[in-house]
């Protein structure tokens, strides 16, 4: 497969005409807003200026971000706050977010958080606390969790699991040649792909991963990936381009084109991947998936 060339890109570049984003309007947007600030939730929407907030707030949806604001990990790509240690954790968040989704009336939520290196458990069990408040007053919600890699400990994948998420997301972020460059030390390529193997092992019905463009990656470094991931049972991958949150953090290698997404799309796709959003503002927690995950979920339930 050919794949379209990129647009090179440093600090006194400026972004690409499709790396334009509309602000957010509307009554969805409001609520959303006002929700999220009068119950202190937090959102990765926020914590990690995610391109897509105005878009998915405007729809009455967000990707809420439990255990804190503070992460524990200094990978070299994010916007969220860093420190040894993180915030207490709020006992009351999994009813928060329960009453709020409950409120918006949604049917899919993503739930993501920091790290929390710091806690016995890396806060696995407050994971699960949430999902088993949302599905306690909504039984057929579906919830995606997008969780960090527990430094690989599989006994806090699996009380994951055992909440019963419909999917479970982690994310690998970059190909292994970038990682150590682009990611905490304690995080690494074999240690991602090990959390979403042992997922998929323990009874996880979808399995799920992302990456960063952008960042340096080649064709066949990203050809590899897949491979990986396929090797771990991943069913879903998605695509988006790394944008610097500021001076302090990586700078972008180049502006991938929303050509060479698509080819990158057709790519997983091929290789026999469930389902592949690949694009410029694709985000592992943006809502491009949901609708084909939703249904495909939907279709194993009546089955």
């Amino acid at each position: 497969m050919s794949i379209p060339l990129t647009v090179s890109a440093d600090s006194a570049l400026e972004k690409p005409s499709w790396l334009r984003i509309k602000p957010g309007h509307g009554e969805p947007f409001a609520s959303v807003t006002r929700t999220v600030h009068e119950m202190g939730l937090v959102t990765v929407c926020e914590e990690a200026q995610c391109p897509n907030l105005t878009e998915c707030w405007s729809g009455g949806t967000a990707t809420f971000m439990v255990l804190g604001d503070t992460c524990t990990r200094g990978c070299r790509f994010c916007a969220v706050k860093t420190s040894r240690n993180g915030q207490p954790v709020d006992p009351m968040e999994p009813q928060k977010i329960a009453e709020a989704v409950q409120g918006w009336g949604l049917d899919y939520v993503v739930i993501t958080s920091v790290d929390r290196d710091d806690l016995p458990d890396q806060g696995a069990n407050h994971f699960a606390e949430c999902i088993q408040q949302l599905k306690s007053r909504n039984p057929d919600l579906l919830v995606e969790v997008l969780t960090p890699d527990f430094r690989g400990n599989a006994e806090h994948v699996r009380t994951i699991v055992k909440a019963k998420p419909d999917v479970f997301a982690h994310n690998v972020e970059t190909t292994r040649r970038l990682q150590k460059g682009v990611r905490d030390p304690r995080a690494n390529y074999d240690q991602s792909l090990g959390v979403l193997r042992e997922a998929k092992k323990m009874g996880a019905a979808y399995t799920k991963s992302s990456l960063m463009l952008g960042l340096g990656e080649n064709e066949a470094e990203i050809n590899q990936t897949l491979d990986d991931l396929l090797a771990a049972d991943v069913d879903v991958v998605t695509f988006g381009q790394y944008l610097r949150p500021s001076r302090l953090h990586l700078p972008v290698h180049e502006y991938v084109t929303p050509e060479r997404f698509d080819a990158y799309r057709e790519m997983a796709e091929s290789k026999g991947f469930l389902y592949c959003a690949s694009g410029p503002f694709v985000r592992s927690s943006y809502r491009a998936g949901e609708f084909f995950i939703q249904n495909l979920i939907r279709r194993r339930q009546r089955a």
